[in-house]
């Protein structure tokens, strides 16, 4: 089973060769797909300089203008081989070696989509109001569509390939996460968790989803489910 790691950067010139050396020594069969957003800060150059457009099973797109983290992901599952998808975002707030346990997860049972939940086994959050967002997204996200997830929106969020693509993804922007969803148990997909790993930053070290992204989220989901 190979896995397609999609990491869309964006401004994370501190961050990205550490986190993508990790998602390197991670023991699945894998390739890595980069696409840098149009970065400012220099990822951009960091990138080329030390890859270029790609090196084995690494390869690296780059946007010329910034398009979002949705459109980002649009263009890594477009050039994806791999059986699964997962997302890893290029900071250091997820451990990329949970990704084993998705993968084992999908392994054994066979199934479609598996997200790593922060709140599993620890409620380890950025802050106490990022906390209750998720909680309060998460929420509505079962109550609309009938699932039974505890973090919606959760980066890892592994999915078979062919699914991913069928989804038809649209949003460019952070609100990709409830799109995923909300079309996932949608067209009737069990979603299995696993608890991961999660150290949150603030916006000091570069976060950058904020509230306008929460009130997109739930307009996603209602729109999704109403409407479409």
């Amino acid at each position: 089973m190979k896995i397609s790691v999609l990491m869309p950067v964006y401004n994370e010139s501190r961050t990205v060769m550490d986190v993508l050396e990790l998602v390197k020594g991670v023991d699945l069969d894998k390739e890595i797909i980069l696409v840098d957003d149009c970065s400012t800060d220099g990822t951009r150059e960091l990138l080329k300089d030390r890859f270029g457009d790609g090196k084995g099973d690494i390869r690296v797109f780059y946007h010329t203008r910034n398009k979002g983290k949705g459109a980002a992901i649009r263009t890594a599952l477009s050039n994806a081989t791999g059986d699964y998808v997962i997302i890893q975002d290029a900071d250091m707030e997820y451990s990329p070696e949970d990704m084993v346990k998705l993968a084992g997860l999908a392994w054994k049972t066979g199934a479609k989509a598996v997200y790593g939940s922060r709140f599993l086994k620890t409620r380890r959050c950025t802050s106490f109001s990022h906390f209750l967002v998720n909680r309060f997204l998460t929420v509505l996200t079962n109550i609309l569509f009938g699932g039974a997830l505890t973090d919606m929106e959760t980066c890892y969020k592994m999915i078979r390939t062919d699914i991913m693509r069928s989804l038809d993804i649209r949003a460019k922007r952070f609100e990709i996460e409830p799109e995923i969803t909300a079309k996932l148990l949608k067209r009737g997909y069990a979603i299995r968790e696993v608890p991961i790993l999660y150290r949150g930053r603030g916006y000091d070290e570069g976060k950058k989803i904020g509230w306008r992204d929460g009130v997109e989220a739930v307009w996603a989901l209602a729109r999704h489910r109403f409407f479409k």
